[in-house]
């Protein structure tokens, strides 16, 4: 690898080993950054996959149980029905922190259920329905958000991931190769002075 363009002297030396010193550090700390994200990455996938089984199991309900409404009292009338009913839902921003990072969470707030059309007409075919369905809203708004945090979290690993590898496999040995390199010169250049200072003495004792 090639080693960075510096002139082998003592200040440089000093420069190079400093900064030797803080591509190490950093590599340490991004690496234990790495393997945090990693960790709280596996972790939000694993919330995923339970997420999809309680969403499959909660689909398994609610759609037989608006075919069960449409078996009972026919379409006409369920649609009849859901045109009295009005909900009005709403969404909550949150903010979770997850290995140092702010991530937005939303959540919805479910609505209570309430009578929306005559008693005589109310049967418990449309109650179980609108609960399959505010339960299976939930669940798909939970869904939302822990995979929005999921890709976020997926994009910095990978980003830190790049940071590691461009630290351990580029800045750290090019630096450490200067590093060696400016050593070996001063050595070389102080094995001369030492040598030419012995010549000089000699040569001085030599003529007296």
């Amino acid at each position: 690898m090639a080693r960075l363009p510096l002139a082998p002297t003592k200040s440089n030396l000093l420069s190079v080993k400093e900064q030797l010193s803080i591509a190490r550090d950093g590599y340490e700390l991004l690496e234990q950054k790495r393997e945090i994200l990693v960790m709280e990455l596996m972790q939000m996938v694993e919330k995923v996959k339970l997420l999809e089984a309680d969403i499959d199991k909660q689909i398994a309900k609610a759609y037989p149980s608006l075919k069960r409404m449409f078996m009972a009292v026919g379409r006409d009338r369920t649609e009849r029905v859901a045109k009295t009913v009005s909900y009005e839902y709403h969404l909550e921003e949150k903010r979770v922190i997850l290995a140092g990072m702010t991530f937005s969470s939303v959540s919805v707030n479910l609505p209570k259920r309430r009578l929306a059309y005559s008693y005589l007409n109310s049967f418990a075919d449309c109650d179980k329905v609108m609960i399959d369905f505010f339960e299976l809203l939930r669940l798909l708004t939970d869904m939302a958000s822990i995979r929005t945090i999921v890709w976020r979290l997926a994009r910095e690993v990978k980003k830190t991931q790049r940071r590691v590898n461009a630290l351990d496999k580029q800045v750290i040995p090019q630096t450490r190769e200067t590093k060696t390199y400016i050593e070996s010169v001063l050595e070389e250049r102080e094995r001369e002075n030492v040598f030419v200072l012995k010549a000089l003495k000699s040569r001085n004792g030599g003529n007296r």
